[in-house]
């Protein structure tokens, strides 16, 4: 802030009286001497006022002002940033970050009065938040306002909803958008995982024109992998008036309410809804005998409409028992969230050259729980699904599967993988094998425990050789991903979606997190990971001779890479331990 004092000529500088009068006498003479820098800080008060006056008529009245008197002859270079055009002023200062616009707003008056211009701020707001949206054009054209509030509303109801809830955009500025909405609530913006019990979610909150819009997104229907994410919007924030932000909640059908939003700690927030009635449908509650259980009181129509958005089915083509259960646990336990939830910041793994395909999320089928999100990161010589969306056998946060890139498999020709023992035989040898190996580190490492410091270091090398050793075991596996091989699930084992590829380039083996409802006796089995190309992978539960197919999530999603690979393995962490 010292340095532009100087240079606009308005802070403490070193000049003095001798040298104001040498640079008068300079302008009033020649302009073959160098000009100089330093500016007496009254000179520059005494003529503050007036360039603040030209500078405002150019910014606010748009046309050109006359250039002062002693401005010198034409061609000399100007002797600090007062002397550049307003317009010139008006480009450099729309380059600078937004977060250092009000330090420089503190210098001068005149910088001030030219920060008011909203060319500048809308400018940022663009490249900062990516908001492209005309503030005067979506007063004047009503569709387009329409258009704007459409995005984030259900389509299929009528237009009566759009009336009388837009902003009021016309006496609204790119300045106010910037401080008031999007600086304001910028550390809310990225990935999320809600509290939600063992179901957990995953919530996206982007700028979306001149909104902030929570969107959660949801797996396709089951078992459908391959279709693309279904996102419905659970809140949004946006101006209502000049300088307040207005919170609204957009669960439920009827509308957008009145909502909350509190920033707890770093990397996590809460949101609240102040008028829950807006959830309920209309009609009220009634009883309902609820499928397979006793008869208690929800709302029929609630649950009606609840099972067709979330699975895509009604309670005629409901008939397994179990099944019923799990969904109506579902719809009882998310109801009870409705008003208040907790969501934590999630971040998308990072990514190096060695990775066997590019980490980041998919979706999976998962028995009678439906179809569910899963991350994929690769740590060394492991590769690590963690459960996003969960239920309550193995909860959201958990890690699902573990892939030893170690050991891969050579799976035999197609008829015999046909055969389940063959490929059970094949597993259980290198599950032996991965057993004696540990044994064998554990007993190596106790060996080196005793010695001295000093004595540890080779021990550090063959950590380094180790890594050595998995980078050289994960290279030639990924040379052979190239060429694809026939495949095939063996006999007996249980797909929910039966449009499995049948070629795969490679597999490992790896272990599954099973347990017993409410995560009751969690073991780890032996499984089989297939790699079948950059999009897709299986698991074959070895026990449950089931088979999980995972598609890859093809949605770019801002402000979610993680700082660090540190940062991500401590969410990683942090996630799992809430879940636990």
């Amino acid at each position: 802030m010292a340095v532009c004092a100087r240079l606009c000529g308005v802070g403490p500088a070193r000049g003095c009286r001798r040298r104001g009068a040498a640079r008068e006498q300079r302008r009033g003479g020649g302009g073959d001497s160098e000009p100089d820098t330093d500016t007496d800080p009254e000179e520059a008060g005494g003529g503050g006022s007036a360039v603040d006056e030209v500078a405002a008529e150019r910014i606010e009245g748009g046309r050109p002002a006359p250039q002062p008197a002693e401005a010198g002859p034409a061609g000399r270079a100007p002797l600090s940033l007062l002397e550049l055009p307003p317009e010139l002023l008006v480009q450099i200062f729309g380059s600078l970050p937004g977060t250092d616009l009000p330090s420089l707003a503190r210098v001068c008056t005149t910088f001030r009065r030219i920060l008011r211009t909203d060319t500048i701020w809308r400018r940022r707001c663009r490249e900062e938040y990516g908001v492209c949206e005309n503030l005067r054009k979506l007063e004047i054209t009503g569709v387009s306002c329409r258009d704007v509030y459409a995005k984030r509303i259900n389509p299929r109801v009528k237009s009566g909803r759009y009336m009388k809830i837009l902003p009021d955009y016309e006496h609204m500025e790119y300045r106010d958008v910037y401080t008031c909405l999007l600086h304001r609530y910028r550390h809310i913006l990225g990935l999320w995982q809600p509290d939600i019990g063992p179901y957990g979610g995953l919530l996206n909150v982007v700028v979306d024109g001149l909104f902030i819009i929570g969107w959660m997104y949801l797996p396709p229907h089951d078992p459908h992998v391959d279709d693309p994410m279904r996102f419905k919007p659970l809140f949004r924030i946006h101006l209502m008036e000049r300088k307040c932000a207005t919170v609204e909640c957009m669960y439920g059908h009827k509308g957008p309410h009145n909502g909350h939003i509190q920033i707890v700690k770093k990397d996590e927030f809460s949101t609240k809804c102040n008028q829950t009635d807006h959830h309920r449908m209309s009609g009220g509650r009634q009883e309902m005998k609820c499928l397979c259980l006793s008869p208690c009181v929800l709302g029929l129509q609630e649950f009606r409409t609840w099972l067709r958005e979330e699975w895509g089915r009604t309670l005629e083509d409901i008939f397994h028992e179990h099944m019923q259960e799990l969904i109506l646990m579902k719809f009882i336990y998310t109801s009870q969230y409705d008003n208040c939830l907790t969501y934590r910041r999630i971040y998308l793994p990072p990514s190096t050259p060695q990775d066997l395909i590019q980490p980041g999320l998919f979706k999976g089928t998962y028995g009678s729980h439906g179809l569910e999100i899963v991350m994929l990161s690769f740590h060394g010589k492991k590769a690590k699904g963690t459960k996003i969306t969960g239920d309550p056998n193995i909860p959201a946060g958990q890690q699902t599967v573990e892939i030893d890139l170690a050991h891969p498999l050579q799976l035999p020709d197609i008829e015999t993988l046909r055969d389940f023992s063959e490929l059970s035989r094949l597993v259980l040898e290198v599950q032996e094998q991965v057993r004696r190996e540990e044994q064998e580190q554990e007993e190596e490492e106790h060996s080196q425990q005793p010695a001295s410091q000093p004595a540890a270091r080779p021990h550090q090398g063959e950590g380094a050789e180790g890594e050595e050793t998995a980078a050289g075991a994960e290279g030639p596996p990924q040379e052979k991903a190239a060429a694809s091989q026939p495949f095939v699930l063996p006999m007996g084992v249980i797909s929910r979606n039966e449009d499995y590829p049948r070629t795969c380039r490679i597999c490992f083996y790896g272990t599954g997190l099973i347990a017993g409802h409410g995560f009751t006796s969690p073991e780890r089995t032996p499984g089989v990971f297939v790699l079948f190309d950059d999009d897709r992978f299986g698991f074959i539960w070895l026990e449950l001779k089931s088979f999980s197919l995972y598609s890859r999530i093809k949605v770019s999603f801002q402000n979610a890479q993680a700082p660090s690979p540190e940062a991500f393995d401590e969410m990683l962490k942090n996630i799992q331990s809430l879940a636990t």
